[in-house]
């Protein structure tokens, strides 16, 4: 089933995703790779605040390619998301309601979306080019010295994602082995 979504996330629209649904994303949302979950990781050890706010946001695992001329971003297709695993959990907790990415999570991931009621969405790996096309603004906002993996705020219109594993840790992946 389609369906519509906006940024913040709500509770409510959390609790009526299911596994499986096709959903286009509206609004912002934030990108985060590998060094940038790291940077944020010292950072929450150091008791510092973070660049962005967590709370009922999405964070999509993407580096981009350079933007073309008159494009906001260049080739936007997800990165795999078990890299950012390790980090995952603590951000749940801090309120982080989806992550957008590609490939399979850890039990440990599961049991925090469950407990956070969060959802992990996955985009389509190779398609970068054609997932671009939704983002109409693009800003790094936090460690620009990270070059692509720099934390970027995205403004999204229908960029779309499929619920892979909703909130009850119904796991697409796991159903259709």
């Amino acid at each position: 089933m389609d369906k519509y979504i906006s940024t913040p996330i709500t509770d409510e629209v959390i609790n009526n995703l299911k596994a499986g649904d096709f959903v286009f994303i509206t609004g912002t949302i934030y990108t985060a790779r590998d060094a940038a979950h790291k940077r944020m990781n010292e950072a929450l050890r150091k008791q510092e605040q973070l660049p962005i706010d967590l709370e009922n946001n999405i964070i999509y695992y993407m580096g981009p390619s350079p933007a073309r001329e008159g494009r906001p971003i260049g080739s936007a297709g997800p990165t795999t998301s078990s890299r950012m695993d390790k980090y995952a959990p603590e951000l749940l907790d801090l309120g982080l309601k989806g992550m957008i990415g590609k490939g399979k999570r850890s039990k440990e991931v599961i049991d925090a979306m469950k407990r956070n009621n969060a959802v992990y969405f996955a985009s389509i790996g190779g398609a970068g080019a054609l997932l671009s096309k939704s983002i109409k603004e693009s800003k790094v906002i936090a460690y620009d010295d990270l070059g692509a993996e720099a934390i970027r705020e995205l403004k999204v219109e229908n960029f779309p994602a499929i619920v892979v594993i909703d909130r009850d840790g119904t796991n697409l992946y796991e159903k259709n082995e």
